[in-house]
């Protein structure tokens, strides 16, 4: 079992409803009888967006699987399908949800289908402010930084994150 970080987001329709699904589904897939926690959800600029991307809504979840990697992949790829995401060829174009794997315990992967720790949490804002908020002190396989010193550390050209208050 290992303790799995999710980055989840959405910048189209009902954005709150489309988090609240993602994380309900999600904690379906979690071990029996365990915790998971769960950031605050926040208002973020897109970033590198097309053109006219409507502002997303951010949040970040952590749970217990019991699995391998690369299944837990599927799953979370089906469930965006299930809640509406549909595929673009445009890259980062807006979407109902979009689940990313932060982590999963303290593996390091690099398989063509999925590099973990997620290769760009270090450097987004939207991912590391939310994170912060549950696990400050963890320390990420590959880096030497907390979550919090590297939240301290980044320097990034991403507006302040907006706090959406009443969410869960």
């Amino acid at each position: 079992m290992a303790r799995v970080g999710f980055a989840l987001g959405s910048n189209l329709g009902e954005r709150l409803s489309h988090l609240q699904a993602a994380r309900s589904a999600l904690l379906e897939l979690a071990a029996p009888a365990t915790t998971h926690l769960q950031a605050s959800i926040y208002q973020t600029e897109p970033l590198l967006c097309p053109p006219g991307s409507p502002p997303f809504y951010n949040t970040v979840v952590e749970l217990d699987f019991e699995g391998q990697p690369l299944d837990l992949l599927r799953l979370t790829q089906d469930l965006e399908k299930t809640l509406g995401r549909a595929t673009s060829p445009v890259r980062n174009a807006p979407r109902v949800i979009d689940i990313d794997l932060l982590y999963f315990g303290d593996q390091s992967i690099c398989h063509t289908a999925l590099v973990l720790p997620h290769p760009r949490l270090h450097l987004r804002r939207f991912v590391l402010q939310p994170l912060a908020e549950i696990r400050s002190q963890l320390i990420l396989p590959g880096h030497f930084l907390s979550v919090q010193e590297l939240l301290q550390a980044l320097i990034s050209d991403e507006p302040p994150l907006i706090q959406v208050t009443g969410c869960w």
